[in-house]
C-alpha cells in the first residue's frame, strides 16, 4: 500500500449553482443587478478549519505541476550544470547554454508555478489566523505556509536573483503595477524569517496518513541551507546541527533506496515532492485529473528508452566517481545508481552484485554497440521497480517515484562544509563527511580540503537539483561551464552565448510587459 500522497487531496471549492426565478418585466435595473450570494470569494471561503486545510493543500499542489517539479524545473537546474550534456537547442537546453529566451515557455512556466506557491501561502498566512479552530492545527498550517513560501522564494532567488517580494494576497495590493523587484538581501531576510517561524510552528513528524507534509526538521535543514548559500557559516552550522542532534534522521544502509518508489519517505528523507502514478498524463496546471507522475524521468533516461531528446553525462563526472575505489577495491556503488555506462565491472554492495543496468534489466551491450562510449543517467529511473506501480517502461509521465529534495546525507555534507569554512579540517567536519562515505564503502578521510567536499557532493547528489546552484554559490559557473564548452555543452550550442549576468535566468517577458517597473536581468 503506498504512503499517503498529499497531492491526491484536491481542493473542492466549486461554486454552487444559483436557482433563478422568473422576474417580472417591469423590474428595475437595480433589482436585477444584485451580487451573487453563492459566489466564492476570499472573504466567504476562509471560514472553517476545513477551509484552512484545503488552503494549505492547495499551496503544496503546484509542486506536482508538470510545469514545476513534475518536469520542467529540471531544465533550470540539472540541465544547466556541468554533468549533463543536453541534446539539441530546444527550450529544454537553452538555459544550459546561457541563451534563455525571455519569451520562452520553461522560464515562464516555472516562474509562474513558484509564484503560485507563494501566492497560495500568502493567502493562508493572511486568512487563517482569523479562523476559529484548534490552535495546534492552526499553528501547523501556518508553519507549512511559512515553509512553502520560503522554499519557493529560495528557488526564485537562486534562479532569477532580482525578483518581486510579495507577502500579502494579491487582492490586498492597492496598485499591482507599482510592484518592484526587491534587493536580494530582503528576500534572504524573508526566507530566514519564514523558516524560523516554520521551525516553531511545525511538528517534528506527522501521522502516517499525512506523510509528505513539511516538518520542523525540514525547516531547520532549509534554514541551514539558506545560511550556507549566503556564506553565513556559523549560523548554518547551528541549524544543521539541530537536525543531526535530533536523532530523527539517519542514512539508509543502501544508497539506492533513496531513489525508488518502494522506499519513499524513508528515514533519510527530510522533504520530498509527492509524485504519483495516477494514470493521468494531462499537461498544464495542478488541478484534478492532471498527471502528477514523474514527468522528468524520461529526461534522464538513456537513448532508446525515452521519447524526449535526452542527454548524456560528461566524461569528467564518471571519471570522478571512478578515480577512487571502495575499501574492497571496487567501483563506488553510487556510480551504478547514478550512471549507465559501458562496463562489465561489478561491485558487491549490501548483499547485491551491482552491474550497469537500465530499464527492462538491460546491460549496456544489450542496448548499444560494444564499443559505445556514451554515458547516461540512471538515478530516478527505478528500473527494477518490482511492479510497485510504474517505471518508464510503462509510458511517459507514468512513474510515481517521489523526488527527494532534502536528504540527511546533504545535511551532513552541508554541515561538513560549514564547519570546514569556520575551522578547517576538524574531527567534527571529518565525522560528518565520513558518515556519507562509509555508507558507500569508501575509505574515511583523515583530512579534507574544500575540493574534497565539492567532489563528495558530486558523488552523493548528482541529478538531485543541487550541482548548478553549488557552482553558482561557489562562484564557479564560468570556470566549470562557460570555459569548457567542448567538454560540457558540446551536444547543444556550446557556451558562446554567455554574457556576464547570465548565470541567472532571464526575467519572463510577460512579467515585464505587464509591469513597467520590472527590469530585465543583466546580460539579456
Amino acid at each position: 500500500m503506498k504512503n499517503y500522497k498529499i497531492i491526491k487531496r484536491s481542493i473542492k471549492t466549486g461554486v454552487a449553482m444559483l436557482a433563478i426565478s422568473l422576474i417580472s418585466l417591469n423590474c428595475s435595473d437595480d433589482i436585477l443587478d444584485q451580487p451573487n450570494p453563492n459566489a466564492l470569494t476570499p472573504q466567504s471561503f476562509w471560514q472553517t478549519a476545513e477551509d484552512a486545510e484545503k488552503g494549505i493543500i492547495g499551496a503544496y499542489s503546484p509542486f506536482t505541476n508538470i510545469l514545476y517539479y513534475s518536469r520542467f524545473e529540471v531544465f533550470l537546474s540539472d540541465y544547466r550544470d556541468d554533468v549533463i550534456n543536453g541534446f539539441g537547442t530546444s527550450d529544454r537546453t537553452q538555459a544550459g547554454f546561457f541563451n534563455t529566451n525571455p519569451a520562452g515557455n520553461p522560464i515562464k512556466w516555472v516562474w509562474q508555478s513558484m509564484y503560485q506557491g507563494v501566492t497560495r501561502s500568502n493567502e493562508v498566512l493572511f486568512r487563517v489566523p482569523d479562523i476559529e479552530m484548534d490552535e495546534a492545527t492552526k499553528n501547523n498550517i501556518l508553519g507549512e505556509a511559512h515553509f512553502i513560501r520560503a522554499f519557493n522564494y529560495f528557488n526564485l532567488l537562486n534562479n532569477w536573483k532580482n525578483i518581486p517580494l510579495i507577502t500579502i494576497p494579491f487582492t490586498e495590493i492597492e496598485d499591482p503595477q507599482a510592484i518592484v523587484q526587491a534587493d536580494p538581501s530582503e528576500v534572504w531576510a524573508l526566507i530566514e524569517a519564514d523558516l524560523q517561524a516554520a521551525q516553531s510552528l511545525l511538528p517534528a513528524s506527522w501521522p502516517a496518513d499525512q506523510t509528505g507534509r513539511a516538518t520542523s526538521g525540514a525547516a531547520e535543514a532549509y534554514l541551514g541551507k539558506a545560511y550556507l548559500y549566503q556564506g553565513k557559516f556559523a549560523e548554518a552550522k547551528v541549524e544543521l546541527q539541530k537536525v543531526i542532534s535530533s536523532g530523527s534522521y539517519q542514512l539508509m544502509s543502501n544508497y539506492a533506496h533513496n531513489f525508488t518508489e518502494e522506499f519513499e519517505n524513508n528515514a533519510e528523507s527530510l522533504f520530498e515532492i509527492q509524485l504519483i502514478a495516477d494514470g493521468n498524463s494531462g499537461w498544464g496546471g495542478d488541478a484534478p485529473n492532471r498527471g502528477k507522475g514523474s514527468g522528468f524521468q524520461p529526461d534522464f533516461a538513456p537513448a532508446g528508452f525515452t521519447n524526449q531528446d535526452g542527454m548524456t553525462v560528461n566524461q569528467w563526472a564518471l571519471d570522478l566517481f571512478l578515480d577512487e575505489r571502495t575499501i574492497n577495491d571496487e567501483i563506488d556503488p553510487r556510480t551504478f545508481t547514478t550512471f549507465f555506462w559501458n562496463t562489465t565491472e561489478t561491485t558487491n554492495y549490501e548483499g547485491e552484485t551491482l552491474e550497469s543496468k537500465t530499464y527492462t534489466n538491460k546491460t549496456y551491450t544489450d542496448v548499444y554497440d560494444a564499443a559505445g562510449t556514451d554515458i547516461y543517467g540512471n538515478k530516478w529511473t527505478d528500473w527494477k521497480f518490482n511492479n510497485f506501480s510504474a517505471s518508464l517502461a510503462e509510458g511517459w509521465h507514468g512513474a510515481g517515484n517521489n523526488l527527494r529534495m532534502m536528504r540527511y546525507a546533504d545535511v551532513l555534507l552541508m554541515f561538513a562544509e560549514a564547519e570546514f569554512m569556520l575551522s578547517g579540517s576538524t574531527t567534527v567536519a571529518l565525522d560528518a563527511i565520513n558518515q556519507v562515505r562509509q555508507r558507500a564503502d569508501m575509505a574515511p578521510f583523515t583530512s579534507i580540503t574544500m575540493q574534497d567536499i565539492e567532489d563528495e557532493r558530486v558523488k552523493e547528489l548528482t541529478f538531485e537539483r543541487t550541482r548548478y546552484f553549488d557552482l553558482l554559490r561557489w562562484g564557479k559557473v564560468v570556470e566549470s561551464i562557460v570555459d569548457n564548452p567542448a567538454d560540457v555543452k558540446s551536444r547543444s550550442a556550446g557556451t558562446s552565448a554567455y554574457k556576464p549576468g547570465r548565470e541567472y535566468m532571464a526575467i519572463p517577458q510577460n512579467e515585464i510587459d505587464q509591469n513597467p517597473n520590472i527590469i530585465q536581468n543583466p546580460g539579456y
